[in-house]
């Protein structure tokens, strides 16, 4: 197996990472791709991996689970995670997208639109009481955060991950978690790059989260669909807006 270094020079070919699992994956991906580790190479134990990056196991985990999502690496039981061979037909990935590409970016939202809202749909139609207590947490959670004159970014992805899991779809959940990766916090970058100026803009979105949980909850499936597709819809236009800040 080829020494683990990683210039750094080496050329990015994913989006500009915005957290420490981003950046950890990043760097490998990079890795990957330049021939630091080839078909069949063994990366570092996750022990390694920490000392390298000076991270916690938590933070190497959730790397190595988006190395995963992108198709590029296999766990082993016992053995440890490995480089596979790209299977281009069964992968699918997000071309990475810069804030300053407003028709990639109008793309994606348009994706995301689609996807928030047929999620929602099945959600108001398969959801169970334990599933509208999780939703109705991260409302909760979002509540307070606001109140303390925070964004409330980890409770926003929760609310959304809770409405995914209670389609009961497994298919839809996975996307959900790359879209998440791939999309979802861009948007919360640009947001919090504003915040100090967009109190008002993050009530509002509090309010269209309520919107989506009282439909969800009266299993309402054209009332949930409605409300998801204008949360996006005042999404895009809010992007805009915070990229023009």
């Amino acid at each position: 197996m080829k020494t683990y270094e990683l210039r750094p020079d080496a050329r990015r070919t994913v989006a500009e990472p915005t957290s420490l699992p981003d950046e950890v994956a990043s760097e490998l991906i990079t890795a990957i791709r330049d021939g630091t580790y080839g078909v069949g190479d063994r990366l570092p134990s996750e022990r390694e991996l920490c000392e390298k990056f000076s991270v916690s196991r938590a933070v190497i985990r959730e790397a190595l689970s988006q190395l995963k999502s992108e198709g590029l690496t296999a766990s082993r039981a016992g053995s440890g995670v490995f480089v596979t061979e790209p299977n281009y037909q069964d992968a699918f990935r997000l071309q990475p997208v810069d804030l300053d590409e407003k028709q990639s970016l109008a793309m994606v939202m348009e994706l995301l639109s689609a996807f928030e809202s047929a999620a929602t749909r099945l959600a108001s139609l398969r959801r169970t009481e334990s599933d509208l207590k999780n939703i109705r947490r991260a409302l909760v959670g979002m509540e307070y955060e606001i109140a303390n004159d925070h964004l409330g970014d980890e409770q926003d992805f929760a609310f959304h991950q809770a409405i995914v899991n209670a389609t009961h779809n497994p298919h839809y959940q996975a996307l959900s978690k790359h879209l998440e990766h791939s999309v979802r916090r861009l948007i919360r970058r640009a947001r919090s790059n504003t915040k100090a100026n967009s109190t008002d803009l993050v009530e509002a979105v509090q309010e269209e989260h309520k919107a989506i949980f009282a439909a969800v909850k009266a299993g309402d499936p054209d009332a949930a669909a409605q409300a998801a597709e204008q949360h996006l819809v005042n999404a895009a236009k809010r992007l805009k807006l915070y990229l023009k800040s």
